[in-house]
């Protein structure tokens, strides 16, 4: 790569690399960030009953399968890209490409909510943000801030999402202590099916247990990560199913509230209730920096994924560039532009559009999952869930069906929106690789993608020194690391594969 891509490999090699404490906290903001948003549930599940069913049962058809193969792959292709590698692993450069296309896209769209809910938390104590005068340039500073902090260095990151996640969650351990006197568990069972939103309740469950794949795509900046991605993903579970259930419990269990009041922001309204002002105060500022940290983990992981792409060759090397904080400078640019331009957009477009191609995106996931597992048995897996072939099959089932159900629910201005977004993605693969050989930009790599499988004898290419082998079948795109733990005499390593159609 040359002087600059040994000094970006420098970098990466120098910055601290993510433990397992601040690879929970990510994961936990990826996934929710707390109980702020689970508040339509109540609404549109017309009552108590639902929601609180919904967050016991779609963590284990949902949250538990989707954990379970991201702790799999991620450990066995530990790079940054995370399901990219994976899915062009198993059906090629020109599919990987497409996920990531999709999951960067509704990554930024779901990284536009969160300035706009930091202010609309705040407003409720200065209303000064409900004019454009003061809320956009308000947007435009949060977003430059933030996005300064992720250049800083990914562990910063990781520890600055520590201590927001205990900030944001002690105001509702609090809550739930004071509310144990006034608990009527009958409130619980409260349900009216005459004024269910289906769709809205989908949504909502969907999108406050989803993106549970999003921390793969730091794999290569996590320290051990064979040992410590299971170990964070279960943490993340816990924390994040608790996060939504005792504070769900504890209000719905303590107020005779109607179904209507619930909406985004009640819980400080729950506050104020049970605890007084002061408990309504901090609920509020609580909400206020868990979009913070929420911000933070969504744009970490959108930027590591381009620069996994970059390394990958789907995209011009400027996406693997490091800053002097090892952190992907032009990513960031990139992903921060991005959130600008979409910040205009309603809660509920960006919320039912982000869905959609998040749900696309997965199916492929789930389906690169059961291939890798039938064309590469012999894959190093570190982690390994305990099923076979079938069973791995059969564990995927129930979140695809609801993956599905959640795209038969969209509205058809989704459906013609996300279609663009496809449209887009299938023309611009193309327009990389001829830009790629009429040299109109630097790759790192011969061609898109990583080597398919297929013979030994038909094409080898050379790995860049922050790659190895995982074994004879395929490649995984590791973060640099000791020679001793590569378990290899040199940096340059020839493998077999080959890098594109024959």
């Amino acid at each position: 790569m040359g002087e600059e891509g040994s000094d970006a490999e420098n970098k990466a090699k120098t910055s601290p690399k993510l433990t397992l404490l601040p690879l929970i906290a990510l994961i936990f903001y990826d996934v929710s960030g707390g109980p702020f948003g689970v508040e339509d549930s109540v609404r549109a599940g017309g009552g108590p009953l639902l929601s609180l069913l919904g967050f016991l049962i779609f963590p284990l058809i949902w949250s538990i399968p989707e954990a379970l193969v991201t702790a799999e792959l991620a450990t066995s292709f530990p790079g940054n890209g995370g399901y990219v590698i994976w899915i062009s692993s198993a059906f090629g450069p020109f599919w990987g490409f497409q996920e990531g296309f999709w999951k960067w896209f509704s990554g930024v769209m779901d990284n536009a909510l969160y300035p706009v809910l930091f202010l609309d938390y705040l407003k409720h104590s200065f209303p000064i943000f409900n004019q454009s005068i003061a809320r956009i340039p308000a947007l435009l500073g949060i977003t430059v801030s933030l996005t300064y902090l992720n250049y800083r260095g990914l562990h910063i990151v990781g520890f600055s999402a520590v201590s927001l996640a205990v900030f944001s969650l002690c105001p509702f351990v609090v809550m739930g202590l004071l509310s144990i006197p006034r608990i009527r568990p009958k409130q619980w069972l409260v349900v009216d099916f005459k004024k269910v939103d289906w769709r809205g309740y989908f949504n909502c469950m969907f999108w406050n247990l989803n993106y549970w794949d999003k921390a793969s795509t730091l794999a290569g900046e996590v320290e051990n990560p064979s040992k410590t991605f299971p170990k964070a993903l279960l943490g993340a579970v816990i924390l994040v199913v608790s996060s939504y259930l005792i504070p769900l419990l504890a209000s719905t269990g303590a107020l005779k509230s109607p179904s209507s009041q619930w909406s985004d922001g009640y819980f400080s309204e729950v506050g104020m209730l049970i605890g007084g002002v002061w408990l309504k105060w901090w609920i509020q500022a609580a909400a206020a920096m868990s979009n913070l940290g929420l911000f933070e983990a969504e744009m970490s992981g959108d930027a590591f994924q381009l620069l996994g792409m970059s390394e990958m060759g789907m995209l011009p090397s400027i996406f693997a560039s490091r800053s002097k904080y090892g952190t992907p400078t032009f990513s960031i640019l990139c992903s921060a532009t991005g959130v600008i331009f979409l910040s205009w957009m309603s809660f509920q477009e960006i919320l039912e559009f982000l869905n959609f191609l998040y749900a696309i995106g997965m199916l492929l996931e789930f389906a690169a999952f059961i291939k890798l597992r039938i064309k590469k048995p012999e894959l190093h897996r570190p982690y390994k869930v305990p099923l076979q072939t079938f069973g791995a099959a059969l564990l995927c089932l129930p979140p695809a069906l609801l993956l599905v159900l959640v795209m038969c629910l969209a509205s058809m201005r989704t459906f013609l929106v996300s279609g663009v977004v496809i449209l887009l993605g299938f023309l611009l693969y193309p327009t990389l690789v001829h830009a790629k050989d009429r040299k109109w930009a630097k790759f790192d790599t011969e061609e898109p993608g990583l080597p398919s499988n297929t013979s030994r004898e038909e094409n080898s290419v050379f790995l860049h020194p922050h790659q190895q082998v995982a074994d004879e079948a395929s490649v995984s795109l590791l973060s640099d690391l000791p020679s001793t733990e590569l378990g290899q005499e040199s940096c340059e390593v020839l493998v077999e594969g080959v890098l594109k159609s024959e």
